[in-house]
Formats: structure tokens, C-alpha cells, sequence
């Protein structure tokens, strides 16, 4: 073998006993490493389900605003956070109302980390034979929340119900309402439209509107349609004012909640005497849907159900306006009750 030859080989094994030794040591470390790991989080650990309990603490935590706080959390911390989890009676009601924007509302209060909200409507003081279940199973049915957060439910049905002024005001006679309005003859007509879906579902057939909202015979105003009934918000508002003070209810504008929700919402949270917290980012307008989505944070948000923004029939303007100036002077009056002016014909 010539010396040139010889050289050459001599310098690939050199290469090829370097490549090797390199190997070794590479592997030594990784499984020294990976011995290391093993006893702080297992393949098993990583893959077994998380206790309901831990979900649920975890959960409000982040709601808390508390993310920042390490994410392994040992047994003990889980414990005492669990015991910190109460059901609590409602601190505030949405008490209506119906077709005014309840939902929107509760969802988009929900945006804010010291809110906890009852996700169904739990018709404890409008339904009899909830309310005779008493007060234990109606916090049975509040979410858990920590002590610091409060807790709201809305039910509509509450702001035209008789019986529920009393029933709220002896379970707590210090507790904040809201309820929420539009322009009394739009909310009629969106109350007739959900209505009238819920009948074509079924096949079934529904009068048009001006039907049902003018008095065949003698082409008044029929005050005997329940969708007429509830835009009268000052009839209603007077029979709440016997137990509550004026003070304790905050009125919110629907229809600019739809169109610049942000400013009602500041509103609401000054009125609940919270920190404000619910800011721009939390609210987007969805072009396709034509209403504002939520935003918790950079992974989750959520746009309210396809239901809501439902297309209203055309009605006939002579009613519209007959309507309008049905409503006019209990719209003053309402004015001049709650202190807020709102741009209604």
C-alpha cells in the first residue's frame, strides 16, 4: 500500500472513531436526562385525566385573572382551592327584558374575571312550583364560584311576573337588578318573530302581527297581546319600585349594546362596583353575523348563539306608527322614573 494511501486511510478512521465517540457521549447525556425528567412528570402522569375538580379550580382560576401562577399545583393546594369553591346566591339579576338582549348581556358580563354566571335561566321566583323548593335548591343550581367573584342568573320572565318583586325582595332586599330594554315597538315585533318561528318549526300556523297587535274591532292598540303588554316597562317598573328602591336597578340601553357594546358595559360594571376590566379587545364585530363576539383571552372566544339577530317581517308603517305613539307617554314616564332618556319616537 502506497504511503499516500495509507495516510488516507489513517485519517477516515480517525473521522469514524470521532463520529462514534461523539455518539456515545450524546446518547449517555440524552438518557441521563430522560432519567432525570421521569420522576417530575411520566409518560402515565402526562396522559391520566385531571380530577372534575382540578377542571373546575383551574378553570376559575384563569377567570380569576390567577394564569400566571405555576401550572403543576400539588395535592394539598388542590384541596384547599376546592374548599375555597362556594355556590352562592345571586349578588345581581337580569330581571328582563324578554327579546331585549338578556343573553347578550349575561354573556358579555361574563368577560369579566370577578363574574360568574348561571349559564340556564332557572325560573325560581316566576315558576311556582320551583320557588316552593326554596332557597337551598336555588343556590343548589348557582355555579361555583370563589367567595371574592359574584354570581349573576337571568331570567326574563322575572320583570312581568306579579309574584316576583316579593320573592326577591325576601330573599335579599339588597340585591342589584338589571334590566335591559330596546324601542318598545322593535322588541314587540322581535318577541312576535321569535314566536313565529318557534310555530313554523312545527308546522303550525301564527297571525301576522298586525293581527295580533291591533284590536280587530276597535283598531286600537291591543294591550291584551303579551308582546305589547311587556314594552310597557313603566307598568311593570312601578310594581318592582313598591319593594326596591330606584337606585338598586340600573337600566341598560339594548339597542346600542348591539351597536357599541363597550360603554354599557363600563356602565354595568361602574353600577356593580366592580374594577373595570371588560375592555375593547374583549369584543369584535363578526361582519358574517352582524353582531359583536366575545373574546376571553388569545385562545378562546365565542359569538352568541345563530338564533339571536333573527330577521324581522316587514310590518305595515300604519301600525308601526300607531304603536309608536302608543308607546310615547309611558316612555316619558320611564324617562323620568329611571333618569335615563333613550331616543324612541
Amino acid at each position: 500500500m502506497l504511503p499516500a494511501q495509507q495516510a488516507l486511510l489513517r485519517q477516515k478512521f480517525l473521522v469514524l472513531g470521532s463520529l462514534a465517540i461523539g455518539s456515545l457521549l450524546y446518547l449517555v447525556a440524552r438518557v441521563g436526562s430522560l432519567d432525570r425528567l421521569q420522576p417530575i412528570c411520566s409518560v402515565e402522569s402526562r396522559l391520566a385525566p385531571r380530577p372534575l375538580g382540578q377542571i373546575l379550580l383551574r378553570t376559575l382560576q384563569y377567570k380569576r385573572g390567577l394564569a400566571h401562577e405555576p401550572h403543576r399545583v400539588n395535592g394539598t393546594q388542590e384541596q384547599v382551592g376546592l374548599q375555597r369553591l362556594v355556590q352562592q346566591l345571586p349578588h345581581a339579576i337580569i330581571i328582563g327584558v324578554r327579546k331585549g338582549g338578556t343573553r347578550a348581556l349575561l354573556e358579555m358580563l361574563n368577560l369579566h374575571p370577578a363574574v360568574v354566571k348561571a349559564s340556564q335561566e332557572i325560573h325560581f321566583f316566576d315558576n311556582d312550583q320551583n320557588y316552593a323548593r326554596g332557597v337551598d335548591w336555588y343556590r343548589q343550581k348557582m355555579p361555583f364560584s370563589f367567595p371574592q367573584q359574584i354570581t349573576i342568573e337571568k331570567s326574563p320572565a322575572y320583570f312581568i311576573t306579579e309574584e316576583v318583586p316579593e320573592r326577591i325582595f325576601k330573599m335579599n332586599s339588597s340585591i342589584k337588578l338589571l334590566v335591559i330594554v330596546r324601542e318598545p315597538t322593535t322588541r314587540a315585533i322581535s318577541d312576535y318573530t321569535q314566536v313565529l318561528e318557534g310555530k313554523e318549526r312545527k308546522n303550525k300556523t301564527y297571525h301576522k302581527f298586525e293581527k295580533l297587535a291591533i284590536d280587530a274591532n276597535t283598531c286600537e292598540v291591543n294591550t291584551k297581546y303579551k308582546a305589547v303588554r311587556t314594552s310597557i316597562y313603566t307598568k311593570h317598573l312601578e310594581r318592582w319600585l313598591k319593594y326596591f328602591p330606584v337606585e338598586q336597578f340600573h337600566i341598560v340601553d339594548g339597542d346600542r349594546l348591539i351597536v357599541d357594546p363597550l360603554p354599557e358595559l363600563q356602565l354595568v360594571e361602574q353600577f356593580l362596583e366592580l374594577p373595570s376590566r371588560i375592555s375593547q379587545y374583549n369584543l369584535y364585530y363578526n361582519a358574517t353575523r352582524g353582531f359583536y363576539c366575545l373574546r376571553f383571552n388569545v385562545v378562546f372566544s365565542k359569538c352568541l348563539a345563530g338564533s339571536k339577530g333573527r330577521i324581522h317581517p316587514d310590518v305595515d308603517p300604519p301600525v308601526v306608527a300607531k304603536l309608536q305613539r302608543f308607546f310615547h307617554p309611558f316612555n316619558q314616564k320611564f324617562y323620568q322614573i329611571t333618569g335615563r332618556t333613550f331616543n324612541w319616537p
